[in-house]
This record gives structure tokens, sequence and C-alpha cells, in this order.
């Protein structure tokens, strides 16, 4: 059945007489304090917060005080009791309420600022399960969420930013808080204690090896209001997690314009393609427009690296994203500058990269300190109308699969490394995806159409247009191999990369005309290697 509410008004204004403070981030606690104070607001606290504001001279009433019952059970147990609910419960206005608090003695808490134990630091440390268990917090979110329930005479505020436009409304409302603001500081509030149990029960998920479990929640702090989404009549925020891994959400931005919704989400496709390739074996760049790869290559150096990459479509690459997986040095940034380019992201910069890379000043610079791990777990999130689909990260790695040759022909050690190279790149670019590649870099890119032929023969067509660009007198697919991200269900694309000039094939196999597909390979002369694995992307 459900709960009729209480006729009765809400408020414009709320005198702030007393405050509860319970906070485990004491940014700024004492100062926020002693303004309440100072505007004759009696202060109440618990634990470390109340030693912290004794310590500064304050007169603050202890929890236990208030409760009459102490701490226990070391420190779980102290704020949950009806003289703590009740005074943040409590409708002022209502006769049976009032007089509850009156037989009970209870006293109204007209202010209650908290924040909460640090579980997302906590277990993206790598905290151990117990660890994990003893951050969660209880009474903090349970005082936030009563507090902001009865938002209609209690100020709640979960942030330390928001302090000082605390005081300042209480300076202009003559000490009372306006309905405006305790509403604002309520809504903070519940998206602050949903993330926070969202956190909770996805990596208990996570410890418990559930894939899905009944309830999904998706949490995450607002890091930044974007002046549109995809499109300029779309709204748009960027929303962080806890999640640390390395890349566009945890990078330092050095330098250039505030990234904008597509500049992330490109941003976060070309990091994480880079990252599927060590540092220690090779440098490796990436150039990507609209999510997809242009350009990817390997090299000695990031500057041979990002000139092969470049090579593959240098019409597509103008106004990118370049992703490297090595330091940025000198040498790779004086290509990189010479084309219009939206965004570079490394994990490090050095001195004189920087000085060059300072000349253009709207070109984004962020830096991650490290290379996101390609065999980590995690979870994909994309919405759909009324709903979520949630997978698993896809953290296939091509060197962790046992390759199976199906044609007479084995492919060389040299084919090998770039049906490898290939298949990598090919896990990164929008299906039907196909991928041309040779001596360690892209030649001819096919991504994101509705029949795999055709992207094989716009892949196909797009390395002679990098070949014509190029002043080269044979196609760059000339003795290239080719990867697919899926089987092939007929021969024809298959026999189109080999018109292409392709002599080796890397695709996962399963169609139900494999033995076709493998007869045609054969009949060609191409070697084909299959990988058991399928690497969509949607």
């Amino acid at each position: 059945m459900a709960i009729v509410s209480k006729a009765v008004p809400v408020p414009d204004l709320v005198p702030v007489k007393r405050a509860l403070l319970s906070v485990y981030d004491k940014t700024g606690l004492v100062d926020f304090a002693r303004a309440l104070a100072d505007r004759g607001v009696e202060l109440v606290s618990t634990g470390g917060s109340h030693k912290a504001l004794k310590d500064a001279g304050l007169a603050v009433l202890d929890i236990s005080e208030v409760t009459g019952f102490p701490e226990i059970m070391d420190g779980r147990v102290k704020t949950l009791h009806p003289m703590v609910h009740g005074g943040l419960l409590a409708i002022r206005g209502d006769g049976d309420h009032q007089a509850a608090m009156a037989a009970h003695g209870i006293s109204g808490i007209d202010l209650f600022c908290g924040n909460l134990y640090p579980f997302e630091e906590v277990v993206a440390s790598g905290a151990d399960y117990a660890a994990g268990i003893e951050n969660i917090d209880i009474g903090g979110p349970a005082m936030t969420r009563a507090a902001a329930k009865n938002h209609a005479y209690v100020t709640v505020v979960t942030d330390p930013a928001d302090y000082v436009t605390v005081i300042a409304e209480l300076d202009a409302n003559n000490g009372q808080a306006p309905v405006v603001l305790r509403k604002k500081l309520a809504l903070k509030a519940f998206a602050r204690t949903a993330a926070y149990d969202a956190a909770v029960s996805n990596w208990m998920a996570d410890q418990l090896d559930e894939a899905t479990p009944a309830h999904r929640a998706v949490g995450g702090e607002l890091a930044e209001v974007m002046r549109y989404g995809e499109n300029p009549h779309q709204t748009a925020g960027f929303y962080k997690t806890g999640e640390k891994r390395p890349g566009v959400a945890t990078a330092r931005q050095l330098q250039g314009k505030t990234l904008s919704y597509n500049n992330i989400n490109d941003t976060d496709a070309a990091f994480e393609l880079v990252s599927e390739f060590d540092p220690a074996r090779t440098g490796a760049v990436a150039i990507i427009k609209h999510a997809n790869p242009c350009g990817v290559a390997e090299g000695a150096t990031l500057k041979d690296a990002y000139e092969k990459a470049l090579r593959c479509d240098p019409v597509s690459a103008f106004g990118g994203i370049v992703a490297l997986n090595r330091t940025l040095d000198a040498a790779a940034a004086e290509e990189i500058v010479k084309i219009f380019t939206e965004v570079i992201i490394a994990p490090g910069v050095d001195d004189a990269a920087l000085e060059i890379i300072a000349a253009k000043k709207n070109l984004r610079l962020l830096v991650t300190g490290g290379l996101a791990d390609a065999r980590a777990k995690g979870l994909f999130v994309k919405s759909v109308a009324g709903g979520l689909l949630v997978q698993s990260r896809d953290n296939g790695v091509v060197d962790d699969l046992d390759l199976k040759v199906v044609t007479k022909r084995a492919p060389s050690e040299r084919e090998l490394a770039d049906l490898k190279f290939a298949f990598r790149i090919a896990k990164h670019v929008k299906s039907n995806a196909i991928v041309y590649a040779k001596d360690g870099a892209t030649v001819g890119v096919g991504a994101g159409q509705m029949s795999r032929v055709d992207s094989a023969r716009i892949a196909a067509r797009k390395a002679l247009d990098a070949t014509e660009a190029a002043g080269l007198a044979e196609p760059l697919t000339k003795g290239c191999v080719v990867a697919s991200d899926a089987f092939f269900p007929f021969a024809d694309g298959l026999l189109s990369a080999a018109e292409a000039g392709a002599t080796a094939v890397i695709q996962p196999g399963g169609s139900m005309r494999d033995e076709d597909v493998i007869a045609a390979a054969d009949e060609a002369g191409l070697a084909m290697v299959l990988t058991g694995m399928r690497h969509f992307r949607h």
C-alpha cells in the first residue's frame, strides 16, 4: 500500500539552529563548523570529527551525549539511534511528530554534514575482501538519506565544495536555509549514496564472480559538464567511476581546449587500442577517427611508428586522435604537429616534446602515467530504450590464444607476426571489421559495414588511395596479411582480400561453411589461422 504524504506546507526558509557533523574527509571541516558556530548554530559531532572540532577549540557535543549511548563495536554502531534519526526525519509542522519529539526528548537537527568511508579508493588500491567490507559505510548513508528525504526542513551537505555556498546562503537569509538550496543538496546527497551503493554492489559481484546479479547499478561522479553531446542539440556530462584504469578518465590534461564528448569517446578508443602493445617490445601509435583506427603501426621509435600509421590513411588522420604506448618524445611530437590533430594521449611526455606541443595551444595533450591492462576484467555498459546492456570487457589477447593453422600452407614467421598485429587491431575496429597489415603497420582498414565483403573492398580501396598518396609503384596491400573480427560466412570476402594482395588470413572460424572457406584459401595459396575467439565491436 502506498504511503500517504502528510499535508504539511514546505517552508521557503528554515532556520539552522543545530547541526550534526560526521565526516570521513575532514577537508574544510573546522572552518565550516566555526562559521556555523559563529552564527549561533549548536554543533554535534561523532568520533574523529568530534575530536578535530574539539582540538580546534570549538564547543561541540559528542554524539553519545545526545543518544545517551556510547559508540560500540569499533564504531560500527554510534548514530543508528532514534535521537539522531528522529531529529533528522521529524516533520516540523506535524502535530504527531512534534508530540513524539517532546515525549522522547528528541531535538531537531537542522543541518547534517557528512561524507562517507572511502570505499571506492580502498578497493581500487587492491584491498582484500575483509578490508573492503570494513570500509562499507552504514551510518553515513543512513543519516545522509534521512536528511535528504526530509529536505523540507533539513539541509544536507555531502561535499566540502559546498561549504562556502551554504554559509553564503545562511548569511543572505538571516541564518536560514532556502528551499532551493535544500532541494539541490538533497539531490546531490541521493546521487552520492546511489553511486556509493553501486560501487559496493559491483565490487561484491566481482568478488563473488557473479556476472549477472539480480540488480545492476551504475554510478559515477560528475567530472565535467560538457558544452553538448555528440551533436549541439544534445546535453552531456562526463562522469568518472571509481575504476583506476589508465586512460582518458584518469589522465592529466597538460594543455589545450576542454575535451568534447566526441573527443573523450575517441580518445578512450585510441588509448585502449595502443595499450595492446607492450612498450618494452615495441613502440606503437594509433590514429583514431570516429572511434575507428585509420592507422596503427609498430616501430623501433615512436616517430617511425607514427609515420607508418599515418601512411595508412593520411586523409582521415586530419583532425584525429593520436595515442602512443611510450613517453612522447620530441622526434614524434615534431611529426604529429605537422597536421591538425585534436588530441594526443600517452603514458608520459618529455620536456622537449612538451615545448613543441605548447606551440599548438588548442592541441589537447593528456598524460596517463601508464597503459591500460588489456587483460584486466571490467564492465562495459550500453544504454538501450528502457534498459542497460552490461557485459564484461573484451579482454581477449591474441598472444594468449591457441592459433590453429587450417590450410595446407602455414604462415611464415613474418606473416604470423603481422597476423597477430592485425588481429589486435581488428579487436578495436567497428564490426564488420577487416584489417590489412604489413610489416607491423595497417595498410587498409574497413569498418562498420553491413557486409564483410564490403569491409574488405573498402579497406582495399583505402589502401589504393594511400598508395597513390605515397607515390608508390605497387599497392601497399601487396604481400600483406588480413584479419577479420569474425568468421567469413562465405568465401567472397576472403577472395576479395586475396585479390587485394593478401597472402595470409587470421579469423575466428566457426562458420557452417568453414570448410568451403578453407578450400578457397588453399586454392588461392593463402595461409590461414583460426583464433577461436571473435571480436565484434558495435
